[in-house]
This record gives C-alpha cells, sequence and structure tokens, in this order.
C-alpha cells in the first residue's frame, strides 16, 4: 500500500510548477497589454516581486496587478511614470500621447500611485520618477533585509 501512495504522489510533485521571485533590475516599459497579461501570470502563480532597479512605463503596472503584500523595494529601486503613446510604428515615428491608453494606466494604479502622481503634477509626456526614500516607501514596502 505504501508504495501505491507513493507512486500516486511523486508524479504530482515532479510536475508541479516552482515558484520563483521575479527581480526586475532594468525594465524600461514596453507593450502595456504585454506586461499586462505577464504581470495577471504572476499574480496567479503567487510569485513575488522584488524592484531592485529601474522600473519605468508599462513596468509600473505591478503595482496594480501583483497584490502589493507581494512586491517589495530594494535600495536600487526607481520607478517611472509618464502617459501612454502610441506605438511609433503607426504615428510615422512621432511620440503622440494616448488619452484612452493613460486613462488605462490610471484605471491600473493603486490610490498610493495615483495620489503621488496628483501631488506631482500628473502623468505627463515627460518621465518623472521616485527614487529610494518616503515617497518610494509610500508605496511599496521594502524589502526585508535590505
Amino acid at each position: 500500500m505504501r508504495c501505491f501512495v507513493l507512486a500516486l504522489v511523486l508524479p504530482a510533485v515532479l510536475i508541479s510548477p516552482a515558484r520563483a521571485d521575479l527581480r526586475i533590475t532594468r525594465d524600461h516599459g514596453g507593450y502595456v497589454e504585454e506586461y499586462k497579461a505577464k504581470y495577471e501570470r504572476i499574480r496567479q502563480n503567487g510569485e513575488r516581486v522584488i524592484i531592485d532597479g529601474i522600473c519605468n512605463s508599462a513596468c509600473t503596472l505591478v503595482l496594480g496587478i501583483v497584490p502589493n503584500n507581494r512586491i517589495c523595494v530594494t535600495p536600487r529601486a526607481s520607478l517611472g511614470f509618464h502617459q501612454a503613446y502610441y506605438d511609433k510604428a503607426y504615428t510615422f515615428g512621432i511620440r503622440v500621447t494616448s488619452v484612452e491608453g493613460t486613462s488605462d494606466l490610471m484605471a491600473y494604479y493603486p490610490p498610493p500611485v495615483k495620489d503621488w502622481i496628483r501631488r506631482n503634477g500628473g502623468l505627463t509626456p515627460e518621465m518623472k520618477k521616485i527614487k529610494n526614500g518616503a515617497d518610494l516607501w509610500r508605496i511599496v514596502d521594502p524589502c526585508p533585509g535590505e
């Protein structure tokens, strides 16, 4: 009987996916829909996110998709926010902001992010950054032991 139980348990152990932390060190953003899908998978898998460097633009969607208690920042972390814009491939290489895209970004951000953005003049085409310190820690907890 004991061998039969092991035979049922062992395959489940061998095929279950391993959880790993996502460490963000140098992410300048990209396509919003790709980041939404990526962070949704991380949220569903119960993974943690360690922001250990640059997290700009679409990367910051992590703050609204992955639960806050599974995100932390190191002293090297920085967050950068700006208005959404259309892919330059469709705008003849010109940077054209998207009101709809910017509204979508803002809808994902939790209240502490929205408050910081509001206190700093709202989203603009220029990048606004938060570096290590009190402003960042109001949004995301420091990683233990950092």
